[in-house]
């Protein structure tokens, strides 16, 4: 089992109810947020998904066009999906015709069924098949019902994409283009940046987290570094996280993930380099300038020993010559 899944069983093991499964509780209300003249967001927790958010710790986004909505991620569970059908449609009565996923992740999919419903197609990176197979998924799936049952059905699950997407390109609506860039690998092998090139937006999922500690996992925090600057390169105007506020100063918004990765792999790198035992190397960094940020205690310790688990294999890769 890898360490996302055995996070995720750490989770469910904390956090699993009694026998008797939870009531079903009224949907949550989400209250759009107009970042532009037709670009919309809903924006979630700054913490981890936990009944006291009812799950609603990420973003998402749409765009309305002449001929319809583009919706990029739809949310953490089945009941935040129907949640952000009701707020598209506060603000627009046109059909919703895609809906595009930055990456696979539960906080970013498991709202995809009620958008499904509505009408939409929905587009994501093909990288991502392997993961909706994956220990990880059905881990995460586990947890999500479990942890949060009275937003969540015993019924309801993943759902596979309409269309997986191979390569970079345009998806056009309406009169709007949409390019869609792959970072990835970084936080996810299948990390995708949507941008608006006309209005000089960017939606960049979990390539950044703004205003609290990321999940870095056993990621490809190299790559993911390499993303971010890519992701610089875009020359946003506008930019929309994964989780946190959207931000018209992109380089500034890019720095706290940007600065956590480096000192995660300068930390975690010295540790591998002197054979240091990942314990000993983890209680001696200096945490302090990312310790109150939220969601620190929950994925702090998962991040390090990931990034040690990483760099071992790049020191071994490197010794190799590859």
């Amino acid at each position: 089992m890898t360490l996302f899944a055995l996070a995720a069983a750490a989770l469910v093991a904390a956090n699993a109810p009694g026998a008797a499964r939870a009531p079903r509780a009224p949907d949550p209300v989400l209250s759009p947020i107009r970042l532009a003249p037709d670009v919309y967001m809903v924006q979630g927790d700054l913490g981890v998904a936990s009944p006291a958010n009812q799950g609603f710790n990420s973003n998402a986004a749409w765009v309305v066009t002449r001929d319809g909505v583009v919706v990029i991620d739809a949310l953490g569970t089945p009941a935040l999906g129907r949640a952000l059908v009701r707020a598209i449609r506060s603000t627009t009565r046109r059909p919703i015709r895609r809906v595009v996923l930055t990456h696979e992740h539960a906080d970013h999919a498991y709202g995809l069924a009620a958008l499904k419903a509505a009408g939409a197609e929905v587009w994501a990176r093909a990288e991502g098949r392997e993961y909706l197979g994956s220990d990880e998924a059905k881990a995460r799936l586990a947890q999500r019902r479990r942890d949060l049952a009275p937003w969540f059905g015993t019924d309801d699950g993943l759902l596979v994409p309409d269309r997986w997407i191979t390569k970079d390109g345009p998806l056009v609506l309406g009169g709007k283009r949409f390019e869609l860039v792959h970072l990835g690998p970084a936080h996810s092998p299948e990390d995708l940046m949507i941008v608006l090139p006309d209005e000089g937006v960017v939606f960049s999922g979990d390539v950044i987290f703004e205003g609290r500690v990321p999940f870095v996992g056993e990621a490809d925090s190299k790559g993911w570094l390499a993303a971010i600057d890519r992701l610089l390169a875009a020359r946003p105007r506008l930019l929309v996280s994964g989780h946190g506020p959207a931000s018209r100063d992109p380089a500034a918004a890019l720095g706290l993930t940007r600065d956590y990765l480096v000192y995660l792999r300068k930390v975690m790198g010295a540790a591998v380099q002197d054979l240091v035992p990942f314990d000993e190397a983890y209680a001696a960094a200096d945490w302090s300038p990312f310790s109150r940020l939220p969601a620190f205690d929950q994925a702090n310790r998962i991040n390090a020993y990931g990034t040690y688990l990483t760099l071992e294999r790049e020191m071994l890769e490197a010794a190799r010559g590859r």
